[in-house]
């Protein structure tokens, strides 16, 4: 868990001709007191991959018969390269966002090992596992300068950030403060940068997590991935009638699986049917900017 560093912050991704945003005053549930609130997110699509995109079009549109609205996990920089001004990807993206949707940066490129030799112990354990989990705060900045660099050249703005593997080194915390950013979205809590203000408990929901199920129903097999799904169903629909957050995160990959797809779908069905109010991360910011 990351150990946030004091300081007011401004937003400093977008388009070079735009002024950054105000700072949020605070983090904030938006539903009334006791109701729940239910964040859809998807991550791992890349501009050359058509089929990918064509799978998160029909689920984006499976959301929006239910009204729920879809954060973009964006990774500036996948295996065919940057992401560019005119790309498919980008220009469904910032269509989604005009109608209600939302985008958090998702790393930089995600390199299984971004960290250097000099690391020891326990520590290049958990760099090999997630890109920003055990980088220094030089590291994390270079990596995120970079990667603000190619979120403004293809006109998506956001001043929130979703670590891969929903890790953020207290180093990575350290460079997000001085690039700006006001929201980290990780493993269990969606974290203002404003020290002063508390932090959402929100543990994210996905089919990767090894905790979340037992060991033996990691396979792929018909009974496990079952009980998953009820899994996931039953635990949007416990946290929503607890008036908690619910995080659905899916993975591209995910969408693959039709069984998963439904197994969300179902879970977010569980969700509202518990009076959980649809929103996207950064609407929990009392005061977001727009993210394009």
């Amino acid at each position: 868990m990351s150990v946030w560093p004091h300081g007011d912050m401004q937003v400093l991704i977008g388009e070079p001709e735009e002024s950054a945003p105000e700072a949020p005053a605070a983090l904030r549930h938006t539903a009334e007191p006791g109701t729940s609130t239910l964040l859809v997110s998807l991550s791992g699509l890349t501009d050359a991959d058509d089929a990918s995109r064509a799978r998160a079009v029909a689920f984006a549109g499976e959301l929006d018969r239910r009204l729920v609205p879809l954060t973009h996990l964006v990774q500036p920089r996948g295996p065919e390269g940057p992401l560019r001004r005119g790309d498919a990807l980008v220009r469904w993206v910032a269509g989604r966002v005009r109608a209600g949707d939302d985008v958090l940066l998702h790393g930089y490129d995600h390199t299984a090992d971004p960290v250097g030799s000099w690391q020891n112990g326990a520590v290049p354990r958990i760099g090999r596992r997630t890109e920003f989990g055990a980088l220094p705060r030089h590291e994390a900045t270079l990596r995120l300068t970079a990667a603000r660099r190619v979120m403004t050249s293809v006109g998506l703005r956001t001043d929130g950030f979703a670590p891969p593997g929903w890790v953020a080194s207290n180093g990575t915390v350290d460079a997000l403060r001085e690039h700006g950013f006001l929201l980290c979205a990780d493993d269990t809590a969606l974290r203002s940068t404003d020290p002063s203000q508390p932090s959402i408990r929100a543990r994210v929901l996905t089919f990767r997590r090894a905790d979340q199920w037992p060991r033996s129903e990691e396979r792929e097999r018909p009974a496990g991935e079952h009980r998953r799904a009820r899994a996931l169903e039953q635990a949007a629909a416990r946290t929503a009638s607890r008036g908690g957050v619910v995080r659905i995160a899916l993975r591209a990959k995910d969408l693959r699986k039709p069984h998963r797809v439904q197994a969300a779908l179902t879970a977010i069905d569980a969700a509202l049917s518990a009076g959980a109010v649809p929103a996207v991360h950064r609407g929990l910011l009392a005061a977001a900017e727009p993210a394009a």
